[in-house]
């Protein structure tokens, strides 16, 4: 009977704490017993279990990202962790419905068992995806091609090599993490691909450009003279691209031009020499030139052919344009004009440009109709002909080059013929005002061979003889124009000077093998100009005029300072 009633009471208890167990939870309290990061939240309201758990704190984990060879150890928190304990609580309440009647009954009893809830994780894709690419930016690089480069002390072709591209997957590292907020090692997949021209692909060309770069000689068919080109020259004369060897046209046929000019013989017209105090007619002589299409194409092909040492240039007869017969009695020569220039203050280097290029230009024949080139006449500014370093014009500096001081000799021969009524068809001003031709400001011309020439045209109707007076002691040039003087009168006007520009300030250069403290002026200041020379020209024609337009840069003065 005893057992009975116990047994009833329990059935009465077990149906009270179904209903009761029920009630509860359609009232929103959470179950007996249980834990979220370890405060008591059963038998509390969904507001309460908030206000309960509003100041715990669930440490971060530490999380490692591996990426290739690399690898950081960082906090959760910077890749967007965190706990939603709101939802933890919401996610409570409706697990609180699936416990079964004993657990209840127990929960009601005061005996439920104890249940931590594990805090729900969130991510924040964006915070870990910011955090990601943070971390892979040194990995990201795009492909780099490898290129070929020169290198200035072993004095050969070289392969700079390629580098792959890479590209560190940040956005399916951030995804996985926020699909699975426990993880403690993420992987950061790198994906690396080739360059689109390796340093294997440009291992033939680099072989054979430095195959290439060896000396070459050059010599004219017939002669026995021989002009010779350095390894350096002939690196010059090409490119060395991924796909090949590409040569470098503009300094192939520059270097052509100047080989042909070292290696022709050309006839000599008929002139004038001075024997005995007097003029006397010199019979010209035919020479030899070069077949200048026959001999390019050997020069190209000896170039590219790695194991040729020397080319022969064809050559062809080349006969005098102007003969003994052709020139005036030397009885009958007048002096037409002459120019003057003064080079005080010259370098010995210079001085001997000046007498070189006097000499080599004294004694030249213009035939009438014909034009005077100055480079022509020369026979071009190279060690061959006898020329030395001295100061000139280069890349907006005033800098040591060969033949300083030719211009010296090109101004004057130009104030001549300009004065003779001559019709400029070539003439180049210098950058700026150069004092050895003051004060005769914008009656000068320079030259610079290849590229730069003095050209006037012989329009006198008889041949002009040239004669260069050179007296080194006084520092004084004399360019004379002799000929059948024509019947006209030339005027000479003064410069016009149209505007005036100030030189820039002054620029000091270090130079490490100047004493400390010490320094020196290598360029100096000059103010900028724009203006222009006239003349009027008188004969039977009538009168006619014409100017020669010079523009002068703004010269800045420099010098160059010891360390410190």
């Amino acid at each position: 009977m005893k057992v009975w009633v116990t047994g009833l009471t329990a059935i009465t208890l077990l149906g009270g704490a179904l209903a009761l167990g029920v009630a509860t939870q359609d009232g929103g309290k959470l179950a007996p017993g249980l834990r979220i990061a370890g405060v008591s939240v059963g038998g509390l309201t969904r507001e309460e279990a908030l206000t309960a758990t509003r100041d715990v704190r669930v440490p971060p984990r530490q999380v490692t990202v591996t990426a290739g060879n690399q690898r950081w150890t960082l906090s959760a928190t910077r890749l967007g962790w965190r706990t939603d304990l709101a939802a933890t609580v919401d996610a409570a309440l409706r697990a609180g419905g699936d416990r079964n009647v004993l657990q209840r009954v127990q929960g009601m009893l005061g005996q439920a068992e104890v249940q931590d809830v594990v805090p729900i994780e969130r991510v924040d894709v964006a915070v870990a995806l910011d955090t990601l690419k943070g971390l892979a930016h040194d990995l990201q690089a795009e492909p780099k091609d490898a290129s070929v480069t020169f290198d200035r002390a072993t004095k050969r072709y070289a392969v700079v090599p390629d580098s792959p591209g890479r590209r560190a997957n940040a956005a399916a590292a951030a995804n996985a993490y926020a699909s699975a907020p426990s993880l403690t090692a993420l992987d950061l997949h790198v994906t690396e691909w080739k360059a689109a021209r390796t340093a294997e692909m440009l291992r033939a060309p680099v072989e054979r450009g430095n195959r290439l770069m060896r000396p070459l000689t050059v010599r004219l068919e017939g002669t026995t003279h021989t002009v010779a080109l350095t390894a350096l020259q002939v690196a010059d004369l090409y490119w060395v691209r991924g796909t090949g060897i590409e040569p470098d046209e503009k300094t192939l046929r520059s270097t052509f031009d100047r080989l042909t000019a070292a290696v022709d013989q050309p006839a000599l017209n008929a002139r004038y020499a001075e024997q005995g105090g007097r003029l006397v007619k010199v019979e010209g002589r035919a020479g030899h030139v070069a077949d200048r299409q026959a001999a390019l194409a050997a020069f190209r092909k000896a170039v590219f052919t790695p194991d040729a040492q020397h080319v022969v240039f064809a050559a062809k007869v080349s006969q005098p344009t102007l003969t003994e017969a052709d020139l005036p009695d030397p009885s009958r020569l007048q002096l037409i004009t002459t120019g003057v220039s003064t080079y005080y203050h010259s370098s010995p280097e210079r001085r001997r440009n000046v007498a070189n290029a006097a000499a080599k230009i004294s004694g030249v024949v213009v035939p009438a109709g014909e034009d005077f080139s100055f480079l022509q006449a020369l026979g071009g500014i190279t060690p061959e002909n006898g020329f030395v370093g001295g100061l000139i014009i280069s890349g907006g500096r005033t800098v040591d080059g060969l033949g300083g001081g030719v211009c010296q000799v090109s101004t004057t021969t130009f104030r001549a013929l300009y004065q003779a009524g001559l019709p400029v068809v070539e003439r180049n001003p210098h950058s700026y005002r150069v004092g050895y031709y003051e004060p005769q400001v914008g009656f000068e011309a320079a030259v610079y061979d290849p590229g730069l020439d003095l050209k006037m045209k012989n329009d006198t109707g008889a041949p002009l003889f040239i004669r260069t007076v050179n007296r080194d002691g006084a520092s004084r040039l004399e360019v004379q124009v002799w000929g059948i003087k024509p019947a006209r009168q030339v005027t000479v006007n003064p410069a016009v000077i149209l505007s005036r520009t100030p030189h820039p300030p002054a620029q000091y250069l270090t130079n490490a093998s100047l004493r400390p403290g010490t320094s020196r002026q290598v360029d100096w200041a000059q103010d900028g100009y724009t203006l222009y020379i006239s003349r009027t020209i008188k004969d039977a024609s009538g009168v006619r005029g014409d100017r020669v337009e010079t523009t002068y840069r703004p010269w800045r003065a420099v010098y160059e300072v010891g360390p410190g």
